[in-house]
């Protein structure tokens, strides 16, 4: 009895630390808690969708503490936020009531193509046209781009257990009108709607009674310690770094089900694993040398 009940409160530890550590990669890139979370609460054998509604509940309160820390550090657009909620909200309410009657793997391949595409993109822009990547405008476009991509984020957030900030983070900073520490502040603080819609979703679909409170009371204990601090790793590092990283993220995260598609053997992965980590650490090496320069010019050439 004692023996199972130390094996419990491990567990528990390991889903706090689950919790602090994908809020930590999601407060600062803007993507990753439902991705992170989700897939370790399926390596402990929790059923796909109240693993789901798990990670949901459990992002209603760590979203609310990061939007919270995003806003006291400067890194929110308001005018991003409600464009993005409101569809985003309905996505995740349809997509949690239907999840068990979507075949979300069959469309999952085109999302990844399409979003290593973006994350390829969004490398090229701030690694190579590096000046023209830090002058953003002021206008931060229409409806008719926000209304379908809030949607679309939250549809695939609530039927593949982590989709908000991959899908939202990418195509924000495709654009030239925003600066990547307000996107990522942006959609990690209207991803708060989205978590609330989504576990009502699941709520009314599966009966409180198949949520573990216990562990997503875990999970929620872990984010909320890391939200304040992804928050300031936001406000301090340099746009192109957060580029970089993001980008690196996307592909890293999406390779796999493109390998799958491909019937690719067990070898090729970590072949492909070592290259795109190996690749991405050389550009992030590149990217703080690059800043490290431009900030020594900056100096010298106020000193003249």
């Amino acid at each position: 009895m004692k023996k199972a009940g130390n094996m419990n409160m491990q567990k528990l530890i390991v889903l706090a630390l689950v919790g602090l550590a994908a809020q930590l990669v999601d407060g600062s890139l803007g993507m990753g808690y439902g991705v992170t979370s989700t897939s370790l609460l399926l390596a402990f054998g929790i059923a796909p969708a109240v693993a789901s509604a798990s990670v949901h509940l459990a992002e209603v309160f760590t979203t609310a503490a990061s939007g919270v820390s995003h806003m006291k550090f400067g890194n929110v657009d308001k005018g991003i936020i409600w464009k993005l909620v409101v569809p985003g909200a309905v996505g995740a309410f349809l997509g949690a009531t239907v999840l068990s009657h979507l075949p979300a793997s069959t469309l999952k391949p085109y999302i990844s193509i399409f979003l290593i595409a973006l994350g390829l993109y969004i490398l090229i822009r701030f690694l190579i046209n590096a000046r023209g990547a830090l002058k953003v405008k002021k206008k931060t476009g229409s409806n008719v781009f926000f209304i379908p991509l809030g949607f679309v984020a939250g549809f695939f957030d609530a039927t593949g257990g982590g989709g908000w900030g991959p899908i939202a983070t990418p195509a924000l900073l495709s654009r030239n009108d925003i600066e990547p520490r307000k996107v990522i502040g942006s959609v990690d603080t209207s991803e708060f709607a989205v978590s609330l819609a989504s576990s009502i979703g699941f709520l009314l679909s599966l009966g409180a009674m198949q949520i573990n409170w216990i562990w997503t009371i875990a999970l929620m204990l872990g984010g909320l310690i890391a939200a304040p601090i992804a928050a300031y790793l936001v406000k301090i590092l340099p746009a192109h770094l957060l580029a970089v990283i993001v980008s690196g993220m996307i592909v890293f995260s999406n390779v796999q089900t493109l390998l799958k598609m491909a019937g690719a053997g067990s070898g090729w992965y970590g072949v492909t694993y070592t290259a795109i980590a190996a690749i991405w650490a050389i550009l992030i090496f590149y990217t703080i040398r690059k800043h490290k320069r431009a900030v020594a010019s900056a100096s010298v050439s106020v000193a003249e």
